[in-house]
């Protein structure tokens, strides 16, 4: 038997804008942190004394492997959280339980399974990277630790999604600011007191997840959550685990075709520009890492909003998350286009004082994040695809946008007009025209469509 929706966290009342924000500012700030993880090793390790360059050029060919990673969290915790708000949102506790308990078994299956693979594979899939005789040591030092900690990576990522969806925003930060905070102390300590270099920065980032995943495992199996993790909800069901693997694939292909990019781009630029040019990349990811965040917050805190209505029959209030949540993408990313233009050096000496790579790096930059606020309509039409159960258009777009669009460009236009490595650069900002154009162009013409057929036709 259903009850009706819960009236914790409703967000089928007040104010859209409230709703979303009330999500998006905790969640913001959790995902900024969250990027701390990584961000924070790079600008230590950049200023290594000796073979800073090379510690970071070695961090960067690691990216794919952590972008593997967090693409199959994303698979069970994007696939999950959304179908647990429009449970939540029909008054289906039950389920949204069992939905739940399926997502975290699926991800402690996979952390191993990860974890096993990647240790097994490491030097052939490094060199295959782009990485060198010179950064290869670093890498692999900096992998064969952080891979220990891949089950912290998928629980600490894949289960902060119902912690969110439930509508525990400020809690949701708190799990990030936990093992954030935690890195930011043990990293200075293990690399240069202990002398550790890049093992020391796996080493630190290892022990932060850890203590993530243990936090959020407290919280959804104790009193303040309102779906709990259950033991008896954790048996797997074929048809549950289907739907979720299907909603999640969406997250899933854009991190999975994030590290396949990540390949293209640094074995490419190994080819053209050598270790200077995989080391820039590594900035300018970096970059885009932190400038993201924000815009990914919004679009991301809006899916609870958007799914909890969509199953609660407010298609009204769904159009107006939708147009909230697009507008302002839009403006956040048309801002920080005009600041990565006027000032490229200061965003690249975060990471890295070597004037030869800051020499180089302003060009690819400016290259790189041309025209940047059109990436946001991916991220809205990405947004509603997944908050509206629509997982056939997500999937489609995160593989449009950079297996068709990006690699092919990343491997041609190095070949064309004399780019050489710039036409590494070159490929993003077409494929952000192209790809999020499209994206957010079928959203508006197939959801809002249903949207205003649903909503004339009434209860």
């Amino acid at each position: 038997m259903q009850a009706g929706p819960d009236n914790k966290n409703d967000f089928s009342k007040g104010s859209i804008v409230w709703n979303i924000m009330k999500l998006a500012v905790p969640m913001t700030l959790a995902q900024i942190v969250n990027v701390l993880y990584n961000i924070v090793d790079r600008i230590y390790i950049g200023r290594i004394p000796d073979y800073a360059t090379l510690s970071l050029t070695g961090l960067g060919l690691c990216l794919p492997v952590v972008s593997i990673v967090m693409a199959f969290a994303n698979l069970f915790g994007m696939g999950g959280a959304p179908l647990c708000s429009i449970e939540r949102g029909r008054g289906n506790t039950e389920e949204a339980e069992k939905i739940m308990g399926n997502s975290f078994v699926m991800m402690l299956v996979f952390g191993v399974l990860l974890t096993v693979t990647g240790l097994v594979v490491k030097k052939p899939m490094l060199y295959l990277f782009g990485a060198s005789d010179q950064t290869f040591p670093y890498a692999d030092s900096y992998l064969s630790i952080y891979l220990l900690g891949s089950l912290f990576v998928m629980i600490g990522l894949g289960m902060n999604s119902f912690i969110n969806s439930q509508g525990f925003g400020k809690t949701g930060m708190l799990t990030v600011l936990l093992g954030a905070g935690v890195n930011i102390i043990l990293d200075p300590f293990f690399i240069f007191v202990l002398r550790m270099g890049v093992r020391g920065a796996a080493v630190a980032t290892v022990i932060s997840q850890g203590l993530s995943a243990l936090w959020i495992f407290c919280f959804l199996t104790g009193k303040r959550t309102i779906l709990k993790l259950r033991l008896s909800c954790m048996r797997l069901e074929k048809q549950r685990v289907k739907q979720i693997v299907a909603l999640g694939f969406s997250g899933f292909t854009m991190g999975f075709t994030n590290s396949l990019v990540q390949i293209a781009c640094n074995a490419t630029l190994q080819q053209f520009g050598g270790d200077l040019f995989v080391g820039i990349m590594t900035v300018v990811n970096s970059v885009r890492e932190i400038v993201t965040m924000p815009v990914q917050g919004i679009t991301h805190s809006s899916q609870p909003v958007m799914g909890y209505n969509y199953g609660a029959g407010e298609y009204r209030r769904v159009k107006q998350a939708i147009t909230f949540s697009s507008v302002s993408a839009v403006i956040y990313t048309a801002v920080v286009w005009i600041l990565i233009n006027l000032f490229p050096e200061f965003f690249i000496r975060i990471f890295n004082q070597d004037t030869e790579l800051v020499a180089a790096g302003v060009h690819a930059m400016r290259i790189y994040y041309f025209g940047f606020f059109f990436q946001s309509l991916q991220f809205a039409g990405q947004a509603v695809f997944v908050a509206l159960g629509k997982a056939k258009h997500a999937i489609f777009f995160s593989i449009f946008r950079k297996v068709i669009i990006v690699v092919p460009l990343t491997l041609l236009l190095p070949h064309l007009w004399g780019l050489g490595s710039f036409g590494v650069f070159a490929a993003e900002p077409v494929s952000n025209l192209v790809g999020g154009t499209a994206c957010f162009v079928t959203m508006l013409l197939t959801i809002m469509p249903e949207l205003n057929q649903r909503g004339s036709a009434g209860p």
